[in-house]
């Protein structure tokens, strides 16, 4: 937030980025929580359809799957404009009562229009308009909730604080993939098919619920209230968090930069909105949400029992947390660029040796520690550092409309991935040459793509206060 820093309320700041950062909790459990229910959505909803080619179901089966993402690009799109008109804090509470909403009712979508189980196939439609809805809500935290934690940080920590948003997401994804285990344990395969998913997608109203408390405590942003005039709201909260003297400079700091430009969309010029989305399409091109949403699946095509996949599933999410946790520690010292780089030349290594591995029919013992290489390069640079830049890149003027682009084109590409995986993966004549391998060939290309785009054109905005990063985009 500025360079003064010596006053920090160190308690207050970590508290209210840890409430912020419960958006990325939901946002990490809700995505992964679809990996438990893959086979029952295709069992109960896809499979029946016989009338329908080889082809048409397994993209019916991807777009089932990867619905949420088409809400998530709804809600990020809507999550900017929001959080300006009525607050980042607002922004937050509406997600986790959308969170809370959509997961109920998606685990149950036959609630109040038949019989739970009594639709059939024909059930498959209010699934997937709840798990939009699900999405919207995804989309709305997964720009707000950084947003909101970059705004309250100073530009020392801002680095660190950011990726608490990423360590939730992958926390989340770590705790619904154990959730789904214990929840699998607790039937046959015939019980989880039939109701087993049910309650993995209606698990996430839990830490909704909590998401909603913690945001009714906090207050709004000093940036948001000297957007909307509130300055005396603004200064109180600065004086708060970085004490007086620092809170008079980030006053003159936030006002010129609020005054500096029209807002309008290009004022910087177009590398900054390019660059921005770029970064949130390699982040998906790179292949991350094939690994984490097909997990189970991944592991079954080598053999892999439900229980041992679904071990297997939680083993690469807790290598995804602890790597994350690294990042903590490095992306305010090693610098952005430094750790992208470096994590795109990782991920390309392990996801050829992953379509290798598929296609040479190997035990999955060598696939498992493949992916947790893989999980490893991502989770210590794409997965934290991308929402460290994205939250943080952006002048304030344009902020929110910037960041929703860029967002809305990170879940885009997200759903590419998702839909193309089930597709390519399901593929019997591809399958014969490759053995469920291509897809993973592809993510490998993406990464080294993914290396020289941020060598090129991506800049370093360590250590740098948020009105000092806009002086890297004047035209």
């Amino acid at each position: 937030m500025t360079s003064t820093v010596g006053k920090v309320n160190t308690g207050l700041v970590m508290g209210l980025a840890i409430g912020a950062a419960l958006g990325g909790l939901l946002f990490g459990y809700d995505t992964a929580v679809i990996s438990g229910a893959v086979e029952s959505i295709d069992h109960n909803f896809i499979t029946p359809r016989t009338d329908m080619s080889e082809m048409a179901r397994n993209s019916l089966s991807g777009t089932a799957i990867g619905i949420a993402l088409w809400g998530c690009v709804a809600g990020s799109l809507l999550a900017g404009p929001l959080a300006t008109a009525i607050g980042r804090k607002a922004g937050m509470l509406i997600a986790a009562f959308l969170f809370f909403a959509s997961s109920i009712l998606s685990g149950y979508p036959e609630l109040g229009l038949a019989p739970i189980g009594g639709m059939g196939v024909d059930g498959l439609t209010p699934f997937m308009i709840y798990r939009f809805f699900g999405g919207v809500a995804i989309g709305m935290a997964s720009l707000i909730s950084p947003l909101y934690i970059a705004e309250i940080a100073p530009a020392k920590h801002r680095g660190l604080l950011v990726t608490f948003q990423q360590i939730a997401i992958v926390s989340g994804m770590l705790l619904v993939y154990f959730v789904n285990m214990k929840i699998a344990q607790q039937g046959t395969d015939e019980w989880i098919l039939a109701t087993g998913w049910r309650w993995m997608l209606a698990s996430a109203a839990v830490p909704a619920t909590l998401f909603f408390v913690a945001a009714l405590t906090m207050p709004d942003t000093p940036r948001w209230y000297v957007l909307k005039g509130k300055n005396d709201k603004a200064e109180k909260l600065l004086n708060q968090l970085n004490g007086p003297e620092a809170a008079q400079e980030t006053m003159r700091e936030i006002k010129g930069s609020l005054t500096q430009h029209s807002g309008k969309l290009f004022s910087f010029g177009a590398a900054v909105i390019v660059v921005g989305v770029l970064l949130s399409v390699f982040q998906q091109f790179v292949g991350i949400n094939a690994v984490l949403y097909y997990a189970p699946l991944m592991f079954k095509n080598i053999g892999s029992g439900t229980d041992t996949a679904l071990l297997q599933t939680v083993i690469v999410g807790a290598a995804n947390v602890v790597f994350t946790l690294v990042a903590t520690f490095t992306v305010d010292r090693w610098g952005r660029k430094p750790l992208l780089i470096l994590g795109a030349i990782v991920m390309a290594v392990a996801m050829l040796a992953l379509g290798v591995l598929f296609q040479q029919k190997q035990e999955g013992t060598l696939l498992l520690y493949a992916a947790i290489l893989y999980i490893a390069g991502f989770a210590l640079s794409w997965g934290p550092v991308v929402w460290v830049l994205l939250s943080e890149m952006f002048p304030n003027s344009i902020k929110g409309t910037a960041m929703a682009i860029a967002v809305a084109a990170q879940w885009i590409s997200n759903y590419i991935v998702t839909w193309s995986f089930k597709v390519v993966d399901g593929d019997s004549a591809l399958n014969a040459v490759f053995n469920h391998g291509l897809n993973y060939y592809i993510y490998a290309g993406f990464s080294v793509l993914a290396a020289i785009f941020v060598w090129k054109f991506v800049p370093e905005t360590k250590g740098k206060t948020l009105e000092a990063i806009e002086q890297l985009w004047k035209k």
